[in-house]
């Protein structure tokens, strides 16, 4: 795994993600503060009610690298869709090692893919918009769903700096199913990621070595070119500007500033 696991000095010296980003901005700081203080608060009030949901984007790293620290037992929870990269694979298994705690594996229905597969192919998501979000339903929205029984709330990695559908987001917000979502490093930029992610050697993807700074399954990720938006290696081949896979699309969502206001 030392593919994945730098150190801070290799960050530097081999070309990586971290070499190229972890410029922190001015508000470093205190941004680091204020998701520490989030993520504390949202453990206060939700308790085992509480999971992340990590995508093992770098991102979902630092926040389980905050979580830890933190001395937080807050669930962890990915979800293995099937066609995930090696790379993410390989993650998964060195962040388990290294912070010594188990992360909850989510899969789709077997059944269910085959079935699907069967009917549209291996990778009907390049042939219209309909079967690529039928696919990310299959695979990604429905094992979300039990994931998410019997919990109330839900940290994620959203930053408003990944995209323009993504700017408008709250720190913490209800989704639509009325859960509370909290978004601690919503206003962190790149910057202030990969700048933590160097400080503390969280371990991260190696393909954000290779100028993929947001990865999801294989079929549906390519790197991006220098000054491309950070989400522009996800459905590349789609025109419309809105591409998510359905866990954060945007949806009239509803932003509550006050612990306990779930309605």
């Amino acid at each position: 795994m030392a593919a994945i696991e730098h150190s801070a000095e290799a960050f530097v010296a081999d070309g990586s993600a971290i070499a190229l980003h972890a410029r922190p901005s001015a508000e470093y700081a205190r941004r680091e503060a204020e998701a520490r203080a989030l993520l504390r608060a949202a453990h206060a009030e939700f308790g085992d009610a509480l999971v992340q949901s990590s995508s093992l984007g770098v991102e979902d790293m630092v926040l389980t690298d905050l979580l830890v620290a933190e001395g937080l037992p807050v669930a962890i929870a990915t979800l293995d869709t099937g066609r995930l990269h090696a790379q993410t694979l390989a993650l998964l298994d060195a962040a388990q090692r290294h912070y010594g705690r188990d992360v909850e594996v989510w899969a789709p229905d077997a059944a269910a893919v085959a079935e699907f597969a069967a009917r549209e192919g291996d990778e009907p998501m390049y042939r219209s918009v309909e079967l690529r979000h039928a696919c990310c339903a299959l695979r990604k929205l429905e094992p979300l769903a039990r994931m998410m029984q019997g919990r109330r709330a839900w940290i994620v990695g959203l930053r408003r700096q990944q995209s323009a559908q993504r700017a408008g987001a709250g720190a913490r917000e209800l989704d639509a199913q009325g859960r509370v979502k909290f978004s601690p490093l919503l206003d962190w930029t790149a910057g202030d990621v990969w700048h933590y992610v160097a400080q503390h050697r969280v371990p991260y993807n190696a393909l954000h070595d290779h100028h993929y700074p947001s990865i999801g399954c294989a079929p549906c990720t390519r790197a991006v070119a220098l000054g491309e938006d950070e989400r522009a290696g996800r459905w590349w081949w789609e025109q419309d500007g809105a591409k998510e896979c359905g866990l954060h699309a945007v949806q009239p969502l509803r932003r509550i500033d006050q612990p306990g206001e779930t309605t």
